[in-house]
Parts: structure tokens; sequence; C-alpha cells
């Protein structure tokens, strides 16, 4: 093993201060007021439920508490406080690689904003990001590992940078079969993915309503689909609008784990199927280690200093 150099390893980051937003949870239809701020390097992202003070209302983000892959993610810690819809910011926190961060909200779900992730890098964007001294710490996939979950399939392999292959196969002719292959940095993120919205079957919609679920919901802060219709008044803002967003899910769903230097190849996926990818590759200690990356935009194997393996029940953000 190769000593640590310091001054060419792939420091942690925060915001280089607050940001803040508020607008309309998707779900419980609740205005909800987020505000981000700078955290220590080795924090990791942690959701503060600022409208709770009778129990523990810290929520970090780390694959054990993840509670609910239903409709969103959500994650929950051991007082039973959750938050909901965290993959928007997340993904956005992914691209701009920040590591460390505490989200303050007053309600039990982000706001939709506008149904992705733009608005969420563009606040990040506009305060900028702060270096921190701490190496950044990656999971390093060392085999591949495929998960099967009611016919959707996700496979993870090793790679020396992240890159996520997603497809999707809807009857609804509007989305049909749609396909997608990124590198998420922060450049390609905000072109390509940042801005494709969450979407929803009409059929699903009266359905989620019912079910307590939708109260939120808009042609403000998402698709609607009716057979071969768009029925948002705009369109649709790509062509493929609904594998982006696939994949804009996935990157935030997998940045519950951390940063993470692998090939990520999924068909049919949704939150359920990412989080069962995620399980299925801390549950087996020959799958991964964690890693500093040591020089360039990605190296090979020589360039990452191997750190030791830790299970699924550690902090992989700290």
């Amino acid at each position: 093993m190769r000593p640590l150099n310091h001054h060419h390893v792939r420091r942690q980051a925060t915001l280089a201060g607050p940001a803040m937003c508020a607008g309309i949870a998707l779900h419980s239809g609740e205005r909800v007021r987020l505000v981000m701020r700078p955290a220590p390097a080795g924090t990791g992202i942690v959701f503060i439920r600022t409208d709770i003070d009778d129990r523990d209302n810290a929520i970090a983000a780390i694959p054990q508490n993840v509670t609910d892959v239903s409709r969103c993610t959500t994650l929950s810690n051991a007082a039973g406080v959750g938050i909901a819809t965290t993959e928007h910011l997340m993904a956005a926190l992914a691209a701009a690689g920040i590591d460390n961060l505490y989200v303050d909200v007053d309600g039990s779900e982000l706001p939709a904003l506008d149904g992705s992730s733009e608005p969420f890098l563009k606040l990040i964007e506009q305060v900028g990001i702060n270096r921190q001294s701490a190496p950044r710490r990656y999971i390093k996939v060392l085999k591949t590992v495929d998960v099967e979950l009611n016919g959707a399939r996700a496979r993870i392999e090793p790679a020396q940078t992240l890159c996520l292959d997603v497809s999707i196969d809807f009857p609804d002719a509007a989305i049909g079969q749609q396909s997608v292959v990124i590198e998420p940095n922060t450049r390609s993120f905000r072109d390509r993915l940042a801005s494709a919205r969450t979407f929803a079957r009409l059929h699903e919609v009266a359905a989620l309503q019912d079910a307590g679920l939708s109260k939120g919901g808009s042609y403000d802060n998402a698709i609607v689909v009716d057979g071969d219709k768009v029925l948002n008044p705009g369109g649709l803002r790509f062509d493929d609008e609904f594998v982006r967003h696939k994949a804009l899910d996935l990157l935030g769903d997998l940045y519950v784990g951390g940063p993470l230097l692998a090939r990520v190849t999924t068909s049919k996926s949704g939150h359920a199927l990412n989080h069962a990818l995620l399980t299925a590759l801390f549950a087996d200690p020959q799958a991964w280690r964690f890693a500093v990356l040591t020089s360039g935009e990605s190296g090979a194997d020589e360039d990452f200093v191997t750190l030791p393996r830790a299970s699924i029940l550690e902090d992989v953000t700290a």
C-alpha cells in the first residue's frame, strides 16, 4: 500500500454557506421549509426534523435508516422520526460531491419544488462548495452483485468511476421503452438529468390520492401520462425524460451508501430495487471496500488506497 499523499487526495466537501427553499410536499401536501447548512468533515448527510422537539429528530442518510421504498425513499431514525422523498436532493448532493450537510426540514417530507433535482442543484451552485481537510471515502466495488425484485433487475460491478445504465419498459405509449447511460458528474448531471421530473400515470394518481398520497401532486411538480398522451400543458423537457428521472432517482438512492465507484445497470428499476441492490452489496464483505481516491478524475487501481472493510451496520457516510 502506498502512503497517502494528502496534497493529491480527493477531499470531503460541504456547502460554503446556508441555502434555503420552501414548497409543497408531493405526497403530504404540506408546505415545507428546507435549510441546508454546512457540516463538519465526517458528519455525512443528516436530516433534522425541526418540527419535532420531544425526541431524537436527527436522521442520518445511511442504508440501515431506509424504512420505506414504496413510492419514494423514506429515512427514519431509532426514535421513529422519518423524512420522506429524499432522493431528489440526495441526487443533487451526489452529483455536486457534497459529503457533509445538515438539512433542516419542518415537516415529514422534502418539498417537491418542480419534481426534479434542478432547484436543489441550483441552490448548491449559488452558495458554493467548501473543500474540507479530510479525505473523501468512496465505496469501491470489488465484484459483481445481482438482485431481482418482481421482474425488475439490477447489477453492480467494478468500475473506475460511477456509471449508470438505466432502462425502463412501460405499457403506456407515451413512455414505452427508454434507456440512458451516464457517468453522473456535476456537468453531465446538470445537462442531462437534473431537470428530469418525477412522473405518474393518470390511473395511478386517483389510487394514490385515495391512499392519502400525492396530495401535493400537480402539473407543476410531476409529469402525468394517460396512455399515449402527456397531460402537462408544457409537455416534456426531454423526449426520454422518464428514464432520465429513473437514473436521477437511482443516483439519489445509491448515495445513501456514500460515493460509489461502480457500474450500475438496472431494468425496470424503482426505489425498492435500488435499495435492495445497495443492501445486497453491503451484505457481502467480499464485494466492496472503502477507498480513497488519490489522483485524477478516474484512475487505475494504483490510484486508490484501500481502507478496512466494514459491515452495513456501520455508518458508511462517516
